[in-house]
């Protein structure tokens, strides 16, 4: 079908919120292992109030439909100001694309992303990516086609023909690998290095208390800050912003699998999880309603029904990288969910780029594989100037 016989409607109003929100229930309803995102979690996103990165951007969100007014697909684009000058070409995203499989309709939307984004001024696309943190809603599945895990996307495998026949290149892979939880499952290197390191006391790890969520804010910050800010795409957080995502986790936390490490009282690492809770809101159709609400404390805090661990993130400072801290926080986690009946099974550690080999190295040496792939493709609207894998470190 030609482009013409396709067409975008911006996302301005309540009925169209709502299309865009149930599309993909209909592209999907034949995949098994599909999980509809909650709602609320998605229009968070497009939310000013609730996404700060709005204060030096914008977003704009389509719907595509074909000659019919059948909708055929859909597709968001942002940028932020701040995140986009990182790049040697200003770079703003595409996401949550959604899309029947058909070249010219998803170059549509493609199209109707870069014309948007090259009149705010940008150079360069990457995509599928969200505008916000990059353990949501970011990447496209290349491989491990399994049910994803809490606001990961799942794509039909055809979605990389149709991002690569418009021109999309390889930016990086990000990589979901699986690990088996059992008693010892740690290697005798992980072992030796936690043993060597905790010969000093100045080191101690701890699971997180609520009580003192005030002060874990700031100690997540202070890592992060020190950790994570010098990958690609990733800037720096206030004390706020720290804040934000604990209470945002507050209702599944389990204070067993969030650890922070210490040295001297200094805040040097953390390793956070939480349960998967797609295991428990495949049914609700994208909707926490006051129902859906009461089944999921009950499975969620009484019936104990995830068994799979989410791996957020893990940082350690650069001062005390390579010491064996990694390998003591690990041990720590062991111990302490196995110390006690614990059903889970599984652990997904949910975001490690290519361009961190230290971190596959060390997942790795926990018993961790390759699950999942998802890429992150970036596009130059400029065609001559050269493009550039992700770095180490870049």
């Amino acid at each position: 079908m030609k482009p013409d016989n396709f067409h975008t409607v911006v996302v301005d109003r309540k009925d169209r919120i709502r299309a865009f929100l149930d599309f993909p229930s209909t592209l999907y309803k034949n995949e098994k292992n599909w999980i509809r995102p909650l709602d609320k979690e998605v229009e968070k996103v497009f939310d000013p109030l609730q996404n700060n990165l709005f204060r030096e951007g914008d977003a704009v969100r389509w719907i595509l439909y074909d000659p019919s007014e059948k909708p055929v697909g859909r597709m968001a684009a942002f940028y932020n100001k701040k995140n986009a000058g990182r790049n040697k070409q200003p770079t703003g995203g595409i996401g949550f694309f959604d899309c029947i499989n058909d070249e010219d309709a998803a170059h549509t939307l493609f199209d109707a992303g870069k014309k948007w984004l090259a009149q705010k001024g940008m150079e360069a696309m990457d995509g599928p990516v969200n505008f916000g943190d990059r353990d949501n809603f970011w990447g496209c599945l290349s491989d491990g086609f399994y049910e994803p895990v809490f606001n990961m996307p799942y794509n039909y495998p055809y979605y990389n023909q149709l991002f690569e026949s418009y021109g999309f290149k390889n930016y990086f892979n990000q990589y979901t690998y699986h690990v088996a939880l059992q008693p010892g499952v740690q290697s005798p290197v992980i072992r030796e290095k936690a043993k060597r390191l905790l010969k000093d006391p100045g080191y101690r790890f701890e699971t997180f208390n609520w009580k003192k969520h005030e002060q874990y804010a700031g100690d997540f910050m202070t890592i992060y800050n020190k950790a994570w800010a010098k990958f690609p795409g990733i800037t720096r957080i206030r004390k706020a912003h720290a804040k934000a995502m604990l209470n945002s986790l507050k209702p599944i936390i389990d204070k067993r699998t969030m650890l922070f490490g210490y040295y001297n009282d200094e805040p040097i690492a953390f390793y956070i999880m939480v349960p998967d809770i797609n295991q428990i809101i495949r049914k609700f159709n994208g909707k926490m309603t006051g129902v859906n609400k009461l089944k999921f404390m009950v499975q969620l805090k009484v019936l104990k029904k995830c068994t799979r661990l989410i791996g957020l993130i893990f940082g350690v400072v650069p001062e005390f990288q390579r010491k064996g801290v990694e390998s003591a926080i690990v041990v720590r986690f062991e111990n302490e969910i196995f110390s006690k009946r614990v059903k889970y099974t599984d652990l997904e550690m949910n975001w490690i780029g290519d361009f961190n080999p230290e971190m596959m190295k060390l997942v790795e040496q926990i018993g961790g594989k390759i699950h999942k792939t998802h890429i992150t493709y970036r596009y130059l609207f400029d065609h001559s100037k050269e493009f550039k894998r992700a770095g180490k470190y870049l």
